[in-house]
């Protein structure tokens, strides 16, 4: 499928969301961007007190007290497949509003939770109301910016999906230590409340879709003309005939892009292995420095910030020449603008991650000064970021009027991993070690070092060769 036109848009209408003040756009995406940080915040924060609620949940496996904290991850990979396509079909505002409140109601479920099972279950619930923000912001960035402006826009919006899981262990540390670990999810209400709050009073609707059908629908009432149509609509659309399969055929827009563009399914998987390994690396950070290096459960969580810091790093470098290579390529290109222009900026960032497995990995296991593994994490954050931010921008530029859907696609793919591959990690760091087990790692890392340049070389044919009917 070719890349969506971008200008269906009327470009002089004030009202047309890439047509709003600098200061506006960037005021709604912050609005967006904050739920974006405390939802991943969420996925993580509860990782240091997991222990702490199967101990005093009376769990009777170790598998259940993993399960808590990832099943979060879970919604993450339900809530997108519905949530994604009714924000494209009814506006991002209200379905980000109403999942946003679910998100922070299920968290009082899970500071009550009277067991494990319960726990399990409001945590799930609560990563699907979490997960609107993470695809539907993806939209609100290609509502309101152009592609020239979209890598510094991705920056500032995907400094939350990286760094939240970052920052949670080390806040979620000191609260379990202190007030315990219910407190956690009353934290979580208070902060996720307070920003859900300020969504719903000042966020406004982006999807120029829904904006223009609104214009249309007023249009018609107040000229008394049936047949105008929005300018969205194909000229032989004459509605839908059944609403149920309208809807239902709307719902799975997530999952053909998924099934049907192969480019999508490739960018899917090797996020989905990248990001599964930084939560297999998740799996070992606390218990290694509380085992070995003998931290407090209170601090154990600052083992992350070299990851964060490098995730910080990885983001300025992102923003300051994601769209200047746009920019430049576009001028080449005689002003003609190609979604594959995103790409080239990734190669590099791919080599830095396989660097910290083997870094951290055998530093733990000799083991050496603490310090030096925090440092190992460094390149995975730089990384990471560089790889995140610039295919899902590219998936954004691909499919500008299905944004979120291709979002979703990706979040679902990736959270699958995210929440699976922990599960193996204390099996195999327990068989191969530490230093084997990452370097297993790394290796696939290795492996996977060709993919972005695969994406920037075929980019264009494989997105170009199915053509799919949405």
């Amino acid at each position: 499928m070719a890349a969506d036109n971008e200008k269906n848009g009327d470009d002089k209408d004030p009202q047309y969301p890439r047509n709003y003040a600098l200061s506006r756009k960037w005021f709604l995406l912050a609005l967006v961007s904050m739920i974006t940080l405390i939802s991943p915040f969420a996925s993580s924060v509860f990782a240091p007190a997991a222990a702490f609620a199967e101990q005093d949940l009376n769990g009777t496996s170790s598998v259940l007290g993993t399960l808590a904290a990832t099943s979060y991850l879970f919604g993450y990979t339900a809530g997108p497949l519905f949530l994604s396509p009714l924000s494209e079909l009814y506006g991002r505002r209200i379905v980000l509003n109403a999942a946003t409140t679910c998100f922070v109601l299920f968290q009082v479920g899970c500071a009550l939770a009277p067991n494990i099972s319960a726990l399990i279950v409001f945590r799930t619930l609560t990563g699907m109301g979490g997960s609107a923000c993470l695809t539907i912001g993806g939209g609100v960035v290609s509502d309101l910016f152009e592609p020239e402006q979209r890598g510094l826009a991705m920056s500032v919006f995907s400094f939350g999906p990286l760094f939240g899981p970052v920052l949670g262990p080390i806040c979620g540390g000191f609260i379990a230590q202190g007030p315990g670990w219910r407190w956690i999810f009353w934290v979580l209400v208070i902060a996720g409340g307070t920003f859900t709050g300020l969504v719903i009073i000042f966020n406004r609707e982006t999807n120029p879709v829904i904006l223009i059908e609104r214009k249309t629908r007023k249009l018609r009432q107040e000229l008394g003309q049936p047949q105008l149509r929005s300018c969205y609509k194909k000229t032989n659309d004459t509605g839908p005939t059944n609403k149920a399969l309208f809807l239902l055929h709307k719902l799975t827009t997530p999952l053909r892009l998924l099934s049907h563009s192969l480019i999508i399914t490739l960018i899917a998987l090797y996020i989905a292995i990248v990001y599964g390994c930084l939560y297999l690396l998740f799996t070992t950070v606390t218990a290694v420095f509380q085992n070995t290096y003998h931290w407090h459960v209170s601090i154990s969580g600052l083992s992350y910030l070299g990851l964060g810091l490098g995730f910080v790093v990885g983001q300025i470098v992102f923003g300051l020449l994601s769209d200047r290579i746009i920019v430049r390529l576009k001028e080449r290109n005689n002003g003609v603008f190609e979604p594959e222009m995103r790409l080239p900026l990734c190669i590099p960032f791919a080599f830095f991650v396989p660097i910290s497995f083997f870094w951290y990995g055998w530093s733990v296991q000799a083991p050496t000064h603490w310090i030096v593994p925090i440092i190992g994490l460094f390149p995975f954050g730089v990384g990471m970021v560089g790889i995140f931010a610039t295919l899902q921008t590219y998936v954004i530029d691909s499919y500008p009027r299905y944004a979120a859907s291709g979002i979703a696609a990706i979040t679902v793919t990736r959270s699958l991993f995210g929440a699976l591959l922990p599960l193996a990690g204390p099996y195999m760091y327990r068989a191969l070690g530490y230093g084997w087990g990452n370097s297993l790692l790394g290796f696939v890392a290795l492996a996977l070092i060709p993919m972005p340049m695969v994406f920037y070389r075929y980019g264009r044919v494989l997105r170009e060769r199915v053509v799919v009917e949405f």
